[in-house]
């Protein structure tokens, strides 16, 4: 008899909304993925390095020039010394090394601190790597961590706490006022952090995005990771990294290496070349901002009200005034019925908390989000 080790798992939501919107031909604002091409210089790149003959296995830490390149990068943005070769990992995607990172760490019986709304992986690689997990819930509908809860749940037995910003799903980010609490909570303690930065280069109103990295008592205990897929618009491309210091990517890595091992070759080199157009992901905040006030605008007369958004390609729109169905009722209606997909939040609550809102993608063409407005203002 097979017992499963996530007896409460199926498919995600991100599965169960798009073949939905699949089914009823929807417009898919539910998945976080552009539908917009990627840029043919990135494509063209690839294509040169397949050709070139670099099409065997990468290091296991990945390609050492595109860890040159970020190493760069990270050093440019936030003033943060990493060792291309002993403190960045390439990894298959910011999922695999949000598992490998906690996998590296957590033992059976170790306590892990997750806010929520929190991303759907952190809790299963959390129980699989016999970890508990601790929920800590953001202040609606601000979406503001309270710390003095976040202090109040840290035990003797806390090895992890995760951080997600810019957030995913609600578009909060961190505040510098946030990053003090969180110094004077794990000052004197083991307490190590996770920090999912992987929208880093989306964050709008002339926010700066408060990366771990800024600040080297946190940076000494924490992996920082990020995405190429979100910066680039290659979600289907899944190269990611990890940044920490030496000795917790010497545990990181013996993990990676029993994951993937390594990562697609010729896309490394393709984004260790591209990189050098700093424009791209320097602009990359305002072409977001761009799209995300436009969406706003366009459903302005519509009956959703909007949460503000600092970041990520994400929108919370509240429907209270709409509808009295829950979140995933209304979310499978808005599909059927008017033809526009988004996601529940509260599949991202471990208690399912139901607050009246739906996520919405902007990361469209422009048509796209024209045509998906005028279905909601419809409502």
């Amino acid at each position: 008899m097979l017992r499963s080790k996530l007896p409460d798992v199926g498919l995600t939501i991100f599965s169960v909304m798009t073949k939905l919107s699949n089914d009823y031909n929807a417009i898919n604002l539910s998945q976080g993925f552009p539908d917009f091409d990627v840029h043919s210089d990135l494509v063209n790149l690839v294509n040169k390095y397949m050709r070139s003959g670099h099409n065997q296995y990468a290091p296991m830490q990945g390609v050492l020039i595109l860890r040159e390149m970020i190493a760069e990068k990270v050093m440019e943005l936030y003033n943060a010394v990493y060792d291309p070769v002993s403190e960045i990992t390439v990894t298959s995607g910011a999922t695999e090394a949000l598992f490998a990172a906690i996998a590296a760490v957590v033992h059976k019986g170790d306590e892990v601190i997750v806010l929520e709304p929190a991303f759907d992986s952190y809790v299963p690689a959390i129980e699989l790597n016999g970890g508990i997990p601790v929920y800590v819930k953001f202040r609606f509908p601000e979406y503001r961590i309270d710390w003095d809860e976040v202090k109040q749940a840290v035990t003797t037995k806390t090895r992890l706490i995760i951080l997600n910003s810019p957030h995913n799903p609600t578009g909060a980010v961190l505040s510098g006022d946030d990053i003090a609490a969180l110094k004077h909570i794990v000052i004197n303690t083991e307490i190590l952090i996770l920090s999912d930065e992987v929208y880093e280069h989306i964050i709008f109103d002339g926010i700066r995005h408060e990366s771990i990295s800024r600040h080297p008592e946190l940076l000494s205990r924490s992996f920082v990771i990020s995405s190429f897929g979100k910066t680039y618009h290659t979600t289907g491309w899944k190269i990611g990294y990890c940044l920490a210091p030496a000795a917790l990517s010497k545990e990181f890595q013996k993990v990676h290496q029993f994951l993937t091992f390594a990562s697609n070759t010729p896309i490394q080199f393709a984004y260790a070349e591209f990189m050098r157009n700093k424009d791209v992901y320097l602009n990359l905040s305002t072409f977001y901002q761009q799209k995300r006030d436009r969406f706003l605008k366009l459903i302005e007369k519509s009956r959703f009200k909007p949460i503000p958004c600092y970041g990520t390609y994400f929108q919370m729109l509240d429907y209270s005034e709409i509808s009295d169905e829950s979140d995933m009722e209304f979310s499978k209606r808005l599909i059927i019925e008017h033809g526009v997909a988004s996601i529940p939040p509260s599949v991202f609550y471990h208690q399912k908390d139901d607050h009246n809102v739906l996520r919405f993608c902007f990361a469209k063409k422009d048509e796209t989000l024209d045509k998906a407005a005028e279905k909601l203002c419809q409502i």
